[in-house]
């Protein structure tokens, strides 16, 4: 029998505690605590994450039932949904969310060397937000309708592992597109989004930082053509131009030459017409890489399914930043181990398997391990005979 640690145990190892410290140490998080550190927070809300808790009294219930395993879990305070409702409104996310670029560094790290759907060795963002409904009665600041409100994830996906590599946090009325003054660039590295991120003076900052964009045109373009290529019309493709804008306010806010390309999707009757910066590429190659960005779209659905990000424990700004930073940690915790140990099934199975298994003294690879016992009608039986045949 195993007598060793707790699986919850054996997953928080996984966790830098050097790391964790240095964060909560550039923001003082543990000044002036008596006790239920820092810690103890982040073991708390991603205890909740894991077993998919509804609410404070629903997390302090499980785990004061589980009290006398909680020191071999790793807790060091006692559990209080008024201590943790104060931790979560006052102690500063912004350690939780560098601990999260701790552990995104390291997960992209394991997944470097995963295919794309295109064969390109540099790295491929995809850029899209998602909107979470809040109570405005109960989220004031998180202004959205007349009499709604909500909070916008702002993502910046790497395509290789799903691995979310840039989250702003905002209310629902910022527009999708101011996000980009806060998008860190990296040379020749591809970013693709939607049209509505189509605005001339910050997609030249990708160009200024030798950074690709892939986007759609809107339907009012005003360019004028000045150069064309051949295209493969079997393949879908219809155009592939070189233009410069000619709206006089988009010529001034974007003077260099763009490449402007139609591609016809047979299978939904629908057509493209995607805006690069990028010349070298293969026109078809950018139409795929378009395609792609629809695994952002799949990320969103996935947390949404299966992390708490749309109830949250506190209705203050910096509750709500601190529960997703902590959900996205949880996150990219689990694809580290899912790569570190090599484990044969998906991170919603994986996650559905720790929700039962948290706290049972159990090798943690050995938990997901597919064991199918044989059943045979061969076994010895002590079962005695009534009737001699």
């Amino acid at each position: 029998m195993y007598s060793g640690q707790l699986v919850f145990a054996q997953l928080m190892e996984f966790l830098p505690r050097h790391e964790f410290n240095a964060c909560v140490r550039r923001y003082g998080g543990n000044r002036r605590l008596r006790n239920f550190s820092c810690r103890d927070q982040f073991l708390t809300m991603a205890f909740a994450q894991l077993t998919f808790r509804e609410s404070l009294r629903d997390i302090e219930t499980c785990l004061r039932a589980l009290e006398p395993k909680l020191y071999h879990a790793g807790f060091r305070g006692r559990i209080s949904r008024s201590t943790l409702a104060d931790a979560n409104r006052s102690r500063d996310w912004r350690m939780f969310a560098d601990f999260a670029q701790v552990l995104i560094g390291q997960a992209r790290r394991l997944y470097a060397g995963d295919p794309l759907a295109t064969a390109l060795d540099e790295t491929v963002y995809a850029l899209d937000s998602t909107t979470i409904d809040l109570c405005l009665s109960l989220f004031p600041w998180a202004k959205f309708r007349r009499r709604k409100g909500a909070v916008k994830l702002h993502t910046l996906l790497d395509l290789r592992g799903c691995i979310p590599t840039f989250i702003h946090i905002s209310h629902g009325k910022t527009h999708d597109v101011a996000a980009l003054d806060y998008l860190p660039l990296e040379p020749g590295e591809f970013y693709v989004m939607d049209r509505g991120y189509v605005d001339f003076a910050r997609l030249r900052r990708f160009t200024l930082h030798s950074a690709f964009f892939v986007t759609r045109a809107k339907r009012n373009l005003d360019f004028t053509r000045r150069a064309h290529r051949p295209v493969d019309k079997t393949t879908g493709l219809r155009s592939d131009q070189t233009i410069m804008l000619a709206g006089p306010k988009s010529l001034r806010l974007y003077p260099e030459a763009l490449r402007r390309i139609a591609y016809f999707d047979a299978e939904n009757d629908r057509r493209f017409v995607f805006l690069t910066n990028n010349f070298t590429l293969p026109a078809l190659t950018i139409a795929e890489l378009y395609k792609s960005r629809w695994g952002v779209e799949l990320f969103f659905k996935w947390i949404k399914q299966h992390l708490r990000i749309k109830s949250f424990f506190g209705t203050s700004p910096n509750a709500v930043k601190t529960q997703v930073w902590i959900a996205i940690s949880v996150y990219v915790l689990v694809a580290i181990v899912k790569r570190e140990l090599r484990i044969e099934r998906s991170l919603s199975e994986i996650l559905q398997i720790l929700s039962l298994t948290l706290f049972e003294k159990t090798p943690i690879f050995q938990t997901f391990t597919r064991i199918n016992v044989p059943l045979s009608d061969d076994t010895p039986s002590n079962q005695l005979t009534l009737f001699d045949l």
